[in-house]
């Protein structure tokens, strides 16, 4: 419970996650049913790009630094949906020069419901939930609660609304949290199979991420993979984001969107799709 995302706020790996995150919940709420998301490891709101932490490392600036500074033309839409969500953000503070706030899933998520949706923002640090009880005071449509997001998948699911969508973003501090996703995930889906579920995980060791994935099977996934050509030593170099059943379209989206990233981004793109074969578990 020590991980703080101040230090990583607006990082390549933020972009590849929130860059799905907005495409899904643009998809998702098309139709015209209501939509329960649930948030497991939200932290806050929002963040201050000049502040101590993110200032300290200065992540954002290989990040969504770039690509805000990048001309529209040519970029594909989920991109460039994603760099509005970003921008609609930060004006709400003012106009300056540069960006300078940047929008968490729990902010990206609020923009992207419609009346009648619910969301539930789940985070376990005190100082951090207090923070994301003040973003969303007195909002209705924001249940922010202090609980850990691995009893929530449990709790919560499945949701009266019997669609949803389940972020699951945890801060991978314990040597185990793969397993302890693996394990929540098989819960998760037996409870709420027909369930969206899109999962950030970070690329250290290639063994236990392939071992993770390697538990995908059989379900409808999308994995998608960055990987930094380049990348500071001691800092993260690779992240994915694995996508269970992804809505209608979803895949031609991300299979534009993640070559462009990688090459504004200085990466290498992966994208595996189990989407044709597989299927959703039913027990």
């Amino acid at each position: 419970m020590n991980y703080r995302h101040g230090y990583h706020a607006g990082n390549f790996a933020d972009v590849l996650k929130h860059v799905v995150l907005v495409e899904l919940l643009r998809l998702l709420t098309a139709k015209d049913k209501k939509l329960f998301v649930l948030d497991t490891h939200a932290g806050v709101g929002g963040y201050d790009l000049t502040d101590g932490r993110a200032a300290r490392t200065r992540e954002a600036e290989a990040g969504i630094a770039r690509l805000m500074a990048l001309p529209r033309a040519g970029m594909p839409v989920a991109v460039a949906r994603y760099l509005a969500a970003v921008a609609a953000y930060d004006r709400k503070f003012g106009r300056g020069e540069g960006l300078r706030h940047y929008p968490g899933s729990p902010r990206l998520v609020r923009a992207g419901l419609r009346p009648g949706d619910r969301f539930v923002a789940c985070e376990l640090h005190p100082q951090d939930v207090l923070a994301l009880k003040r973003e969303f005071a007195g909002d209705r449509a924001v249940d922010v609660r202090q609980a850990d997001g691995w009893h929530a998948l449990k709790a919560l699911l499945p949701p009266v609304e019997r669609r949803g969508l389940a972020l699951i973003d945890p801060p991978f501090e314990a040597a185990d949290e793969f397993d302890r996703l693996a394990r929540a995930l098989r819960q998760a889906l037996r409870r709420f199979a027909t369930g969206c579920y899109a999962i950030w995980y970070p690329i250290k060791d290639d063994e236990a991420v392939e071992a993770f994935t390697a538990s995908l099977a059989g379900l409808k996934t999308l994995v998608l993979e960055l990987r930094l050509k380049a990348a500071p030593a001691g800092k993260l170099a690779a992240c994915g984001v694995a996508v269970i059943n992804p809505p209608w379209t979803f895949q031609e989206t991300m299979a534009e969107a993640l070559p462009w990233l990688a090459a504004a981004l200085d990466a290498t793109p992966a994208l595996t799709s189990r989407l044709s074969s597989a299927s959703s578990p039913t027990a």
